[in-house]
Formats: C-alpha cells, structure tokens, sequence
C-alpha cells in the first residue's frame, strides 16, 4: 500500500521587521515548515481571509494594525480558534502577556528568543490544531416522525 506524503505544517509570520522575518522563516523552513509571511497587520488580515495556516506568529508593535487589533478582529470572526497563534514579540510586560492570552493566543514568546525555543513552541501550535467544523456551526436534517434531531446521513457545514 503506497503512503501518502503528508504535507508541511504552513506558518504565518507575521512582524513589520524584515530582518525578524527573513531570521524566523529561514529557522521555521530548517526545521521542515512551510512558510508565509506578512508584513503588518492588516496584510495579516487579508492573508487569512484567503488561507488558513497551520499556525501563525504574530507580532505586537507593528504600524497601522498591531497584533493586538489582528487578534481582536479573529477573536471576533472566531478565526482565533482556528488558527493557533503565537505572540513572538520583544513587549514583555505581564499586562502585555495577559492581553494576547486574553484575546485567544495560545502562547507568548518574548524576543530575543532562542532557536529551540522557537521549534518547541511552534511543533506544539501545530499538534493543537482545532478541526475548522468544531468552530463552523452544524444543521442537523430533522428526522420525520423520530421526534428529534439527527440522521444517519453525514452533516452538512453552513457558513
């Protein structure tokens, strides 16, 4: 029986410095990642509108959006869910760390950061995938004359 090739994990990254950009898709590539990147956060927005990644890193202090408005925004399309993020970001401040997790991310690297702490994290993101139909609202077909909801018949996602 032939295997199927199972296809790279794909990470958004997310921060306005290239330098951070080109060093965490080089390291994330390395370590057999698939990766994308934008450059502030309303990219950021557009990019996801089109694609969902395996995983994102999101950075705070950008220009126009910063990567707390990207996480309120997913926070309220219920993207957050779908889409585990990591704040990789050199704000550090307690109150900094409480906010992003309060806006659904699922962890916080401060910069700089080590390269083993990146791929543990990042390996992590990725194992925790949410399935996109738990977050995708389900119609059951009602059953004539069985008085409840169901079917034998698999479910079908409504957007």
């Amino acid at each position: 029986m032939p295997q199927l090739e199972r296809t790279p994990p794909l990470v958004l990254v997310v921060d306005d410095e290239a330098l951070v950009l080109e060093l965490v898709t080089t390291r994330l590539t390395l370590a057999g990642y698939r990766t994308c990147i934008a450059r502030n956060g309303f990219d950021a927005l557009e990019q996801l509108s089109t694609m969902r990644p395996d995983a994102m890193l999101l950075d705070i202090n950008m220009p126009g959006l910063d990567g707390f408005g990207v996480m309120q925004d997913m926070q309220n399309t219920g993207m957050i869910r779908c889409v585990p993020t990591l704040v990789l970001t050199a704000r550090n401040q307690p109150e900094d760390v409480n906010r992003a997790l309060a806006l659904g991310a699922r962890d916080y690297l401060a910069k700089p950061f080590k390269d083993s702490q990146l791929r543990a994290r990042v390996a992590r993101l990725v194992r925790k995938v949410e399935p996109l139909s738990s977050s995708i609202r389900v119609d059951q077909e009602q059953v004539p004359g069985s008085g409840t909801s169901g079917s034998s018949k698999p479910a079908t996602a409504t957007s």
